[in-house]
């Protein structure tokens, strides 16, 4: 059937077409059924899910409305002929009903899957039933390894001229937790000083649901959004970057099914494994570290959780022939003070310039992993990898790093403390009793961060004042509250004092 486009300038994040009801039911069309689309006398077409309205004050019955993910795909225009058709119900759906049952899939059946996702060709209901498959039934290694590698060839890949690629991970859950400039500034400043065949290439998320994602922190100083080819000249000129791996579609997928993910409030473990392999594989990197954090509030509960999650780790990286250290930290308290862009930024700032004030738990963190991961790629000791990575640290030299990424990036740090400005809006939370700081909540103090307006309002956040074991006096400030306006301060001020996220004994 041929339509005319009627453009509504829809930004569905989707491809979504939208017809009459009366057109629909010509073509015996009903909600949530495909149709195929294409320029009129053109092969190239797009598969998408219909909607449909009635009357005809939005839509005539010869017109189509269409998302603009259809509109840039396609080049159409308003009021341009289009040829639409019924489209048959992927071959892929069978595959996640068999998963439903709990029966094993083939890389060729996940292949399709993931395929079949990046290509919009499932429907939102559909891939939230894989999403809900993988979590009931699980996957064992070798389709968590079909998943990784469909992942990265339904995706772009990146090759850089250095033979060796770093690269590093943290599976996330403790807030503050901003190691990966510092370690990637003193692994940058390390190849140079030791003159490795190298680089560092690091692609970062943005907020799911923390204060803040390592994207957004970087993002108040610098530009982090870059097409590939900008990322290998940065690269090429600093041996790392810290940019945004969202637009690069390196294994797109995985976007994709973790935004069905946060609607459901799932997050399988298969996919977690999957999701951070296939980045990985993604960029081409040789040695990759994953840090699992674990305790109370953390993703991994306990030690023993982080355990079995490290042999996953690594069973499934030598199905893909991925060189990997995994490494076990705590995760019972947030790392640094700051929660939140600006906030966990100043952080990062402070231990370069090796301030007197700056929080030793996020240094000493950052100097542990990149010792570890200096060790993993030169084959030296710790003992000696410590010494060149706190020396790189002490002397100035990850900062100079630092400031050449920023700069090759297209940003500066002149001026820096109007940049990193907080929330003019503020609110002490005091300690009602005296004891001892017991426990912390990562996920209530996230929780309030983002009340607060964290991570859109750059200045919005938490300062902590005091860590776990911390002697605590009646009336002593807990932590700061910073917001951009005074309702937001208010909203945040009375979920803390509900689920207040400090316990003391």
């Amino acid at each position: 059937m041929l339509l005319k486009v009627k453009a509504l300038h829809l930004l569905a994040g989707r491809p979504i077409a939208i017809l009459h009801e009366e057109t629909a039911r010509y073509l015996n069309l009903h909600v949530g059924e495909r149709v195929k689309i294409k320029r009129y006398g053109k092969k190239r077409e797009i598969v998408a899910p219909v909607n449909l309205t009635g009357g005809e004050t939005i839509l005539k019955r010869d017109e189509i409305a269409l998302s603009q993910e259809i509109i840039h795909e396609l080049s159409l225009k308003s009021r341009e002929i289009i040829e639409i058709s019924p489209s048959l119900k992927p071959l892929s759906v069978e595959y996640i009903h068999k998963k439903l049952d709990g029966q094993t899939l083939t890389f060729t059946e996940i292949y399709s899957i993931i395929s079949d996702v990046v290509n919009n060709k499932l429907t939102e209901a559909e891939v939230a039933f894989f999403v809900s498959s993988v979590y009931l039934q699980g996957m064992n290694f070798d389709e968590v390894a079909s998943m990784t590698k469909s992942m990265v060839k339904t995706g772009h890949q990146v090759k850089f001229e250095k033979p060796i690629v770093i690269d590093k991970h943290s599976i996330g859950g403790v807030e503050g937790n901003r190691t990966t400039p510092l370690v990637v500034s003193i692994i940058a400043s390390a190849i140079d000083q030791l003159k490795l065949k190298a680089v560092m290439p690091k692609t970062s998320s943005r907020a799911i649901t923390s204060a803040a994602g390592t994207a957004d922190v970087i993002e108040t100083i610098t530009k982090v959004n870059f097409s590939i080819k900008d990322i290998k000249n940065i690269v090429k000129k600093t041996n790392a970057c810290l940019v945004w791996g969202g637009s690069l579609g390196l294994a797109p997928a995985d976007d994709k099914i973790i935004q069905i993910e946060r609607i459901l409030s799932l997050d399988p473990e298969a996919q977690l494994l999957a999701s951070i392999l296939s980045k990985k594989l993604s960029v081409n990197a040789t040695h990759v570290l994953i840090d699992i954090s674990y305790g109370k509030g953390a993703k991994m509960k306990n030690r023993i959780e982080a355990e079995r999650l490290k042999h996953k780790f690594e069973q499934i990286a030598k199905k893909i022939n991925l060189n990997i250290l995994v490494t076990l930290t705590s995760g019972s308290e947030p790392v640094g003070n700051g929660i939140g862009a600006n906030l966990e930024i100043r952080d990062v700032l402070s231990v370069l310039q090796q301030e007197e004030n700056r929080p030793i738990d996020l240094e000493n963190r950052s100097l542990f992993l990149a010792t570890k991961l200096l060790s993993f790629v030169t084959g030296m000791s710790e003992k000696e990898t410590k010494i060149i990575t706190k020396g790189i640290l002490i002397s100035g030299e990850a900062y100079k790093k630092f400031e050449d990424i920023v700069k090759a990036q297209g940003g500066s740090l002149a001026n820096i403390e109007n940049k990193v400005r907080l929330g003019k809006f503020k609110q002490d939370i005091k300690s009602k009793k005296e004891g001892t700081l017991k426990e912390i909540s990562n996920r209530n103090l996230a929780r309030i961060a983002r009340l607060a307006g964290s991570p859109a309002d750059r200045g919005s956040g938490i300062y902590l004042h005091k860590h776990l074991n911390d002697k605590i006096k009646r009336n002593q400030t807990l932590f700061t509250i910073y917001a951009e306006t005074r309702a937001k301060l208010n909203h945040a001020k009375t979920i803390a004092e509900r689920v207040f996220p400090i316990i003391i004994e």
